[in-house]
């Protein structure tokens, strides 16, 4: 039998924690907008940190299926960017102690992972954890981003409303986790933005923004948030200018609106695309808001 204990380096003394939430993500499951990625890069980027605990990547990843970058120059390797899987300790603006786990999903050992992750739990006494990332879903970015909330417990997520019932979808690391440590008594949580179909592709800044916003009010933590709002603001302004240059693009738009309106109106649906709606495929529109985007990257550079 494996030690969980085997596939985490603790990073020096262990702080001594009250309760602390612990919000984590990993890099390679969906996450349209890019919702979790943005929200978690960016506490990190505005919070100071350390590294508590470490994971074997070594063991846990399979690099033939990602292959991390490396640096050539001239007439050398100059660099390699080591794959890191760890546990960060930060503070919330109240001062509020809180960690991060986040990097690449692993590829093998899902148990043994998620008992290794259940054995830091209960050692930095962490009283609830929660996951983001987003969806895509039919609905357009000119109305309120949807979000599902779901949990070990129901009161852990009162008054939810979920547009699914019981489907059976590819497992993720993160659910897993969810799943398991639920079982055990933990409390676990997770919040998945729906973000516009043609979208998920691009980064969404909005979707992180409402992502955080859901943990703020589950947990009380307290957010630098101006700087992700004004990325928001910016994506926003940018997609507006493509839409208003489109002909193709606003009708498009107007008849998501439509669809969106119906069916919160209490009109009887099937999902979040509306019947009888000649539409042009997510693909379609998410190919000609890349286009833009891509056309705005080689600009600003």
């Amino acid at each position: 039998m494996s030690d969980p204990t085997d596939l985490y380096r603790l990073d020096g003394d262990l702080p001594e924690l009250t309760d602390p939430v612990l919000l984590y993500h990993f890099e390679g499951f969906v996450d349209a907008g890019a919702a979790a990625r943005l929200a978690l890069g960016h506490l990190l980027a505005e919070l100071e940190h350390r590294v508590v605990a470490t994971f074997d990547v070594d063991r846990l990843l399979d690099y033939r299926s990602r292959r991390p970058l490396m640096t050539f120059d001239t007439d050398r390797w100059t660099d390699y960017e080591t794959p890191e899987l760890a546990v960060y300790l930060t503070h919330d603006l109240t001062g509020t102690p809180f960690l991060i786990m986040t990097g690449p999903e692993p590829d093998r050992e899902w148990e043994l992972f998620t008992e290794a992750v259940g054995m830091l739990v209960t050692r930095l006494n962490v009283s609830r954890l929660v996951t983001l990332h987003g969806i895509p879903m039919g609905v357009p970015h000119t109305r309120p981003l949807g979000l599902t909330s779901h949990a070990s417990k129901p009161e852990l997520v009162p008054g939810q409303a979920s547009p699914f019932g019981k489907v059976r979808v590819p497992g993720s690391l993160a659910a897993l986790i969810e799943f398991r440590l639920g079982a055990k008594g933990h409390d676990a949580v997770g919040h998945t933005v729906h973000v516009p179909h043609y979208l998920a592709q691009a980064e969404y800044p909005q979707a992180a923004v409402a992502a955080l916003e859901a943990t703020t009010r589950g947990t009380g933590l307290v957010f630098p948030m101006d700087g992700l709002r004004e990325a928001a603001d910016k994506t926003l302004a940018e997609i507006e200018e493509q839409i208003e240059a489109s002909a193709e693009l606003s009708g498009a738009i107007r008849g998501l609106e439509q669809q969106y309106d119906a069916f919160q109106s209490g009109v009887e649906r099937e999902s979040l695309l509306a019947e009888n709606t000649p539409m042009p495929t997510g693909e379609e529109l998410a190919a000609q808001f890349e286009a833009f985007l891509a056309e705005r990257d080689d600009r600003d550079t």
